[in-house]
């Protein structure tokens, strides 16, 4: 074994239980409290079997204090925050969990998950509440959920602007190099299906990634339950803590929730994991689907003029068809953004009118050159 390495290992989980302990120590939150106050204790524990690890091969090392840098992020944390602290520990028991899991693999051993619990509570903590200059956390909480509508919404306005702009901008270039109606035309519908399906081929990876990645965390925490429930249920408990329960709410709630496997299981994944376990991130072909409709809607808007007219007339109309398009998802953003209806819309239509003007000019270089 490294003894320098494992001095290092020693120092940062003294660090660590230290920085628990000192946030711990001013918090106005009891239940905050009680949960910081815990994962010391683990830590300490882990200070002592690293202590240990270090005295085989130097029997005369003693414990080390907390190093200068931690005592600089407690300062630090008085004036700018503590919630900077919370962001750092996370990433240390990130990085424990991470080591736990490469030692086992070395080893031979099957990586129980069990190794990311503290990160998880943390997570919790971090994810969950913010640290005040004073020292006590907010008792303003964030939901885990996002908004459905406003997820729904934001893809449907980004997907129509994508195929709206792209589309708009080769039709424009294409236009501006002086070819045939029919080149044009079969430009901008190779260009609707080509952006068409990658949007929604990309979608599909997206979601389904996601999918399986729900789906192997789920997995692994199954296997914790059966491998270890008194643990996982305290886990729960530290979390319910770690988001303003009391203590009694806390045990009252984990206990009703270990009543039955099913129930557990659920408990876990929507607490420990944030995961709806019915919809696993959603489905992935009717995201794909939905994203090949709305890319296709926003490209056939600056294409469809060259389907019933020709010449100047089809690119005018393609321009005011592509500016009330523009508008229109301009003013649409406004949802999601609350800023004037007028400003967005004609800020989304400047932008789009920029982007087709540039490929309009390069368009007609490249046609002057060519029948030059």
């Amino acid at each position: 074994m490294d003894l320098n390495k494992l001095k290092g290992q020693l120092q940062t989980e003294v660090d660590t239980a230290f920085l628990y302990d000192s946030i711990a120590a001013i918090q106005s939150d009891d239940n905050l409290t009680r949960v910081l106050q815990s994962l010391s204790q683990i830590e300490k524990g882990h200070t002592q079997n690293m202590l240990d690890k270090v005295l085989t091969i130097d029997s005369k090392y003693q414990m080390p204090m907390p190093s200068s840098r931690a005592k600089l992020q407690l300062k630090l944390g008085k004036i700018f925050g503590y919630s900077s602290i919370i962001s750092s520990l996370s990433s240390v028991e990130k990085q424990f969990a991470v080591n736990a899991v490469k030692n086992k693999i070395e080893n031979g051993e099957k990586p129980t998950g069990f190794e990311h619990n503290h990160l998880k509570i943390i997570e919790a903590v971090n994810n969950n509440a913010a640290l005040n200059v004073s020292g006590g956390f907010l008792s303003k909480f964030e939901s885990r959920h996002k908004s459905v509508g406003g997820n729904a919404l934001r893809a449907a306005v980004l997907g129509s602007n994508d195929g709206l702009v792209s589309n708009m901008s080769l039709v424009m270039g294409v236009a501006g190099a002086a070819v045939s109606n029919n080149t044009i035309l079969l430009t901008g519908i190779a260009g609707l299906l080509a952006g068409a399906i990658s949007m929604a081929l990309g979608e599909w990876l997206s979601v389904q990634s996601s999918r399986e990645l729900n789906q192997r965390q789920i997995d692994l925490e199954t296997e914790e339950l059966l491998a270890s429930p008194e643990e996982e249920k305290k886990e729960l408990v530290l979390l319910y803590q770690a988001k303003g329960m009391n203590i009694l709410e806390a045990q009252k709630l984990a206990d009703k929730a270990f009543e039955s496997h099913e129930t557990a299981i659920d408990a876990i994944i929507t607490e420990e994991l944030g995961i709806d376990k019915e919809e696993l991130g959603g489905s992935a072909w009717e995201a794909a689907i939905a994203s090949f409709v709305l890319f296709s809607i926003g490209a056939i808007i600056p294409l469809y003029p060259f389907m019933i007219l020709e010449g100047k007339n089809a690119i005018l109309l393609s321009i005011g068809s592509s500016v009330i398009g523009l508008f229109g998802i301009g003013a649409a953003i406004t949802l999601l953004t609350g800023k004037s209806v007028m400003f967005s819309g004609l800020r989304q239509v400047g932008f789009g009118l920029a982007a087709a003007a540039i490929t309009y000019g390069i368009g007609s270089l490249i046609g002057v050159s060519l029948a030059g």
